[in-house]
């Protein structure tokens, strides 16, 4: 689902998601959102202070026009609400309408602000915050785009990692090249013939619920090669605050404008190492 998303807007997912747990509500919803952008996004909440719109001011009204429950660890799932849903929805189409390949946080922003009669919506438009305006200055920030192929590399990547989530391996094993060769988390060493006989055996664990990952370091760019890490992280028993944490590097080469994972490996993460 998230594939198309910056770190950045993954980042406010994480973090609404924070909130949601620390309100003690049972969805994310758009104002826990709303705190996520304002959260991970310094820039553009500088931005929108220029305009009165500051961040303790937000928390402030939200805290008025909420009822607290419970606070729970952040570990525990929280789905997003069907508002919630509908912000990341018309978020990737205002992506789609200015041409752009991310959905970055200021999508996310006009997002909710679509979603006209939700909570954070009306905090927003009540501070003086319009659609018309934002979506001006969004595309003036950031014409429409045409990526460059090292972008190209990143998207196939990200597209693959989104797909690992639903499992439909006819469809994966068309991303690795013929000569591909993965190599999982024991060592042991898989061709593309192999790997496809036990694709979903060799990747079920990536399309369990908690499973999440996000795109840890980029180690090379180029025209034909396009190498980085990708952190996985699943809350086994979140009550037990046990976690299992990979790390798969993943080699992409450019044949003939066709992007495909030459080689991908997995190794084990100690969480104490890693982000928590």
């Amino acid at each position: 689902m998230f594939e198309r998303y910056t770190e950045k807007s993954r980042r406010v997912i994480f973090f609404a998601r924070y909130e949601a747990s620390n309100y003690g509500s049972k969805y994310i919803e758009t104002e826990h959102l709303l705190l996520g952008i304002l959260r991970e996004d310094r820039a553009l909440t500088a931005r929108l202070a220029r305009d009165g719109i500051v961040e303790r001011e937000i928390r402030s009204e939200i805290e008025k026009r909420v009822t607290r429950g419970e606070p729970f660890p952040p570990s525990v799932e929280v789905p997003l609400s069907q508002e919630g849903k509908n912000v990341l929805n018309l978020a990737a189409d205002a992506a789609d309408q200015m041409s752009h390949r991310m959905i970055e946080t200021e999508h996310l922003l006009l997002g909710i602000l679509r979603v006209e009669n939700c909570l954070a919506a009306q905090i927003l438009v009540a501070r003086g915050l319009k659609q018309g305006s934002l979506h001006e200055e969004i595309t003036k920030a950031r014409p429409p785009q045409t990526p460059a192929p090292t972008a190209e590399g990143l998207i196939t990547l990200e597209s693959f990692l989104g797909g690992l989530k639903r499992l439909k391996s006819d469809e994966l094993i068309d991303y690795f090249a013929e000569s591909a060769e993965f190599i999982d988390v024991s060592g042991q060493r898989w061709n593309r013939e192999e790997l496809e006989r036990g694709f979903d055996a060799v990747f079920a664990r990536y399309a369990k619920k908690n499973a999440s990952y996000a795109i840890e370091t980029r180690l090379a760019e180029t025209s034909a090669l396009f190498v980085a890490t990708v952190l996985w992280k699943n809350a086994l028993l979140a009550s037990e605050e046990r976690v299992w944490m990979h790390r798969m590097s993943a080699t992409l080469v450019s044949d003939a404008g066709s992007w495909k994972i030459t080689l991908l490996q997995v190794t084990g993460v100690n969480p104490a190492s890693a982000f928590s």
